[in-house]
């Protein structure tokens, strides 16, 4: 927890003053045990109102004083404890957004949103009681059995008994139940995995009528916590009844022997009194130090679980790459992959050996089975990956000596699976170019095929999104995200698989319309569609990971085995020739 203690350096003052404020009152806790002693044994004792008033004045003024302080102590806790949040939440989410895909996808998105909520709000309410309760508890035990000792030495033997008792009960009880307190919190990882599944996957539940399979799913994530909070609670629950056996034993014991001290005469009735007080402020101090045990085990395992994040390097960085003109020399390739190898990391390549010249200007076609690499390899061009092997250059220089804005600046993606962000259509047209113009998205609807349907609505270009583009057809939503693509004209334009829900009208005036916008853009497709990619300068055919083939679409139906399989499940022969 150490570590974090950095995102407390503009809290100093809070960090340093809520404590004393703290401080301040528990030495008033400890003085009111004495002032009652004296008002019994004094005032009550000799019958004088006048001391008994003016001592009882002096206890209100310091229980006034107290909560003063308390009040200041919560306030500097408060503001310490929640701008540390803010700030270490922000960072988090900086450097998540720094972290590669590769990374991302070892986490897995549940994970982080949980380390960046819940495990984040654990490490706020640890700041908060270590500003307001660290130093006081522990103080209150300790002054508690001095004041006693100064009442009567011997007497504040039973306190120390006492306090050996219940720090050994807490030891034993806190030991059991930290293991408990850390599972819980990769249990409600689990949880937020399956709520977000189920969220995100609503439609297709529905549609394959798994609602009852989901639930009993749910259902056993969600009592997987409840048994572990449940195994937790039942320990922590011996608290309580063991601490209050030993406190009310102690207070036993002091009545007892005091109680013969008073026929003494070597104590007064006054002085027992304070001594049953202090020895309650020890039970309470000592419970607030069960509770802090609590809250620090979660923290530290939340803190265990941010720091990973935090300690987490992006395995793809763009450190001391410098953003200069760089050269476009005719006869130079676009793109180039040279020799580029490259596995996820389960051992076996998933691209092997992949050598491929991409011409400026030039409409490129890329083609295989399902799980051949096609994604895999336009993925590697902006950098979401680092090749394992081999190099690929852009304008003749090597990719990875690019500044990510340059790289990806001058290249228009657009992924499988269509993403729209809540807003208005102009606000996510502007994401690659914010000073984009109406007419600049105008003209990018209409290439996407996206002209029609925006220009229908009420709102034009201020036609509201929901989150995700739920209120858009599956179609609707890749035609607004080709066409936020194209806004800014980049340089490349990378389209992964992206038209597969137009249908084949939509489809082939969308290829028209980039071929006539395109003009100098290199263009990648992906695509399972022969009859998409039949125009393309050139088509890249992949199989299990290699480069099975490259020519036009007349080259490949002849030569290559494998481009011929494809094109004849799709088409009959004589419409794969002449369509």
């Amino acid at each position: 927890m150490w570590k974090l203690a950095k995102y407390l350096k503009h809290y100093k003052k809070e960090v340093i003053l809520g404590p004393l404020f703290k401080l301040t009152e528990a030495v008033l806790e400890l003085i009111a045990p004495l002032i009652m002693a004296n008002i019994i044994d004094v005032g009550i004792k000799n019958s004088d109102s006048g001391y008994i008033l003016r001592m009882g004045g002096l206890m209100i003024l310091i229980a006034a004083i107290g909560l003063g302080c308390a009040l200041i102590c919560q306030y500097f806790a408060a503001k310490a404890s929640q701008g540390f949040g803010t700030d270490l939440r922000n960072e988090m989410f900086s450097h998540i957004a720094a972290l590669s895909h590769a990374e991302i996808d070892t986490f897995g998105t549940p994970s982080l949103i949980t380390r960046i909520t819940n495990d984040v709000n654990q490490l706020q309410v640890a700041v908060a009681m270590l500003i307001r309760l660290v130093i006081r508890a522990p103080f209150l035990v300790i002054g508690a059995t001095v004041m006693a000792m100064m009442i009567d030495l011997q007497m504040s033997l039973i306190f120390i008994v006492a306090a050996v008792g219940i720090a050994a009960v807490l030891y034993l009880i806190m030991s059991r139940s930290v293991p408990f307190y850390r599972a819980i919190q990769k249990l409600l990882d689990r949880i937020s995995l399956v709520t977000r599944e189920n969220l995100a996957g609503v439609r297709v539940i529905r549609a394959f009528s798994k609602q009852e399979k989901e639930q009993k799913r749910f259902n056993e994530a969600s009592d997987e916590l409840k048994k572990a909070s449940v195994r937790v609670g039942k320990i922590s629950a011996l608290l309580n009844p063991f601490t209050y056996l030993i406190v009310n034993a102690g207070i036993i014991a002091i009545i007892w022997f005091g109680g013969g001290a008073v026929n003494k005469g070597a104590l007064e009735q006054g002085q027992i009194v304070a001594l049953v007080q202090y020895m309650t402020q020890i039970l309470l101090a000592l419970i607030v130090v069960a509770n802090l045990v609590v809250i620090f085990t979660k923290a530290s395992a939340s803190a265990a679980r941010v720091n990973e994040v935090l300690e987490t390097q992006a395995s793809v960085s763009d450190r001391g790459n410098i953003a200069k003109n760089r050269q476009k020399t005719d006869g130079i390739p676009k793109i180039e992959f040279e020799n580029v190898s490259f596995s996820y990391g389960g051992g076996e390549m998933d691209l092997e050996n992949v050598s491929v010249k991409i011409m400026r200007g030039q409409t490129i076609g890329v083609i295989g089975g399902t799980g051949s690499g096609k994604s895999t390899f336009v993925n590697l061009i902006p950098r979401f990956y680092d090749t394992s092997r081999g190099r690929i250059f852009i304008d003749g220089e090597n990719i990875r000596e690019y500044p990510f804005a340059e790289l990806r600046g001058q290249i228009g993606m657009v992924p499988q699976r269509a993403v729209l962000f809540s807003g208005t259509v102009r606000e996510n047209m502007r994401w690659r170019d914010a000073s984009a113009t109406d007419d600049e998205i105008w003209a990018a609807l209409r290439t996407a095929q996206a002209y029609e349907f925006i220009e229908k609505s009420p709102e034009k270009l201020d036609m509201p999104i929901l989150q995700g583009g739920k209120n858009l057809s599956g179609g609707q939503r890749q035609r607004l995200t080709i066409a936020r693509a194209l806004v800014g004209r980049p340089e490349i334009l990378i389209l992964d698989d992206s038209a597969s829900a137009l249908d084949f009208a939509t489809d082939a005036a969308l290829r028209k319309s980039l071929r006539e916008y395109s003009g100098e853009i290199t263009v990648i497709m992906v695509s399972q569609r022969a009859t998409t990619l039949k125009d393309a300068d050139k088509i890249v055919v992949f199989d299990d990971g290699r480069v099975a083939g490259i020519g036009t679409h007349e080259e490949l139906f002849e030569t290559n085995e494998v481009y011929r399989e494809i094109c004849l499940s799709q088409l009959s022969g004589s419409e794969v020739r002449h369509e």
